[in-house]
């Protein structure tokens, strides 16, 4: 269903000949997304709210990106997505609001499996108002959430439930919907981190359930743009920390100051893009939605699915070349049959090589990837990694290819001989 040569023509960066693996910190931009910027910038820089054309052009464009994330999230309403500076801003901001509702005793369950931006502001929540932190552990063996203990530390006293999609540092999968139902049993919120998941499937949140959802737009395929969906009642009735004139209604009330309004708009060309690669798919692949979705949401499942397909066959080529270099060793889920519970992140060590100097000899070549424990150091330490300098990551997306993945191969090979 993907085309490598049509969607990479659609990248202006990956003209430059350099690998980019570095994609779980952030993907190249699509052409449609700076268009719009860029368009925005030149025709309707304006600020909010104004009674001239600029600020009238300027709300509307926010407001169409708006309704273009509530498609891409399958969210009811488009009131339901809130926009802000990135996930880890709109978290801090989240967790205070739901931080008035706890007291001493309640308790808030995170995960070793997380990136921190979806620990530290529960636990600072926590200490501020006297809650119980509890641990769903890592299972180290294949790094992943082990879920038998996640239902065990979710209690009749559990009044938040925060855990990641998918993790950022070793591609795991998890099963959110699952732990979204455990939670509502005993009448907790469900709060998910879908920020590394989001380039790689299809999410929707009505089928999962949960109750607040994050994502960022620069990872996948986007401007620098925190996203954030929560069901409106919730939202209606959560308390807002910002300025007294702003509006007492969401998504108004928990978007403070003045909107990064040319990166929304680029949003919408991001979303526009992916309509794109959905209406590039087959016919018979199309109407295998109709039954459930419509118009530009059919077209994003399309597109979030077929790169789903073709990433699981990517990430099987790259574990594969990975295993195939003496002295490499792989973090996480490996063998074929289970590759649908993971992304194409992988993250490994090379014996003899520290992670940096890995990460700065692949970057000479250049070929890009990450070095450390990108912001989750729960796993590096649960792996005896950290003091070592962690581990070395590579990531692909749907815009990489089978030939950049030997080329990794190639340049690891050459350095595993040294």
């Amino acid at each position: 269903m993907i085309d490598p040569a049509l969607v990479r023509a659609r990248f202006p960066a990956l003209a430059s000949g350099a690998v980019f693996f570095d994609n779980p910190g952030g993907t190249q931009i699509a052409q449609p997304a700076l268009d719009r910027m860029r368009e925005y910038l030149e025709h309707t820089n304006a600020n909010h709210g104004g009674a001239f054309r600029t600020s009238r052009e300027s709300d509307a464009q926010v407001e169409a990106a708006r309704a273009a994330a509530a498609d891409f999230l399958g969210a009811a309403r488009p009131e339901e997505i809130i926009f802000g500076a990135n996930m880890t801003t709109l978290t801090f901001h989240l967790s205070r609001s739901l931080g008035r509702r706890l007291g001493p005793g309640d308790e808030i369950v995170v995960t070793q499996l997380d990136h921190d931006a979806n620990v530290a502001p529960w636990l600072l929540m926590a200490q501020e108002r006297q809650a119980v932190v509890r641990w769903a552990e890592l299972r180290t063996l294949d790094c992943t959430l082990d879920m038998d203990n996640l239902a065990r530390q979710i209690t009749p006293r559990t009044k938040i439930v925060a855990l990641g999609y998918a993790s950022n540092s070793v591609g795991t999968i998890n099963e959110v919907a699952r732990a979204v139902e455990w939670a509502h049993a005993v009448g907790a919120l469900c709060y998910v981190d879908a920020v590394h998941y989001a380039p790689h499937g299809p999410i929707d949140v009505g089928a999962i359930g949960c109750d607040l959802l994050v994502c960022s737009a620069y990872k996948f395929f986007g401007p620098h743009l925190g996203l954030l969906y929560g069901r409106y009642d919730l939202l209606q009735d959560l308390p807002a920390y910002k300025v007294r004139p702003a509006p007492d209604l969401p998504p108004d009330k928990f978007e403070t100051g003045t909107g990064n309004f040319e990166a929304i708009a680029g949003l919408g060309g991001t979303i526009d893009y992916l309509e794109w690669l959905g209406s590039t798919c087959g016919q018979e692949y199309r109407e295998s939605f109709g039954g459930m979705l419509s118009g530009r949401r059919v077209r994003l499942r399309c597109a979030l699915s077929a790169i789903r397909a073709y990433e699981i066959e990517l990430g099987r080529c790259l574990i594969e070349r990975l295993q195939a270099i003496d002295g490499l060793r792989i973090y996480g889920i490996q063998e074929a049959a289970r590759l649908d519970r993971r992304v194409p992140t992988v993250s490994f060590t090379l014996r003899g090589h520290a992670p940096r100097a890995v990460a700065d000899y692949l970057g000479q070549a250049e070929i890009y990837a990450w070095d450390g424990n990108y912001y989750a150091p729960l796993i590096t330490q649960r792996l005896g990694l950290e003091a070592g300098g962690g581990m070395v990551r590579v990531g692909p997306v749907h815009y990489n290819t089978r030939a950049e993945i030997e080329r990794l191969g190639e340049a690891l090979e050459s350095l595993s001989r040294e």
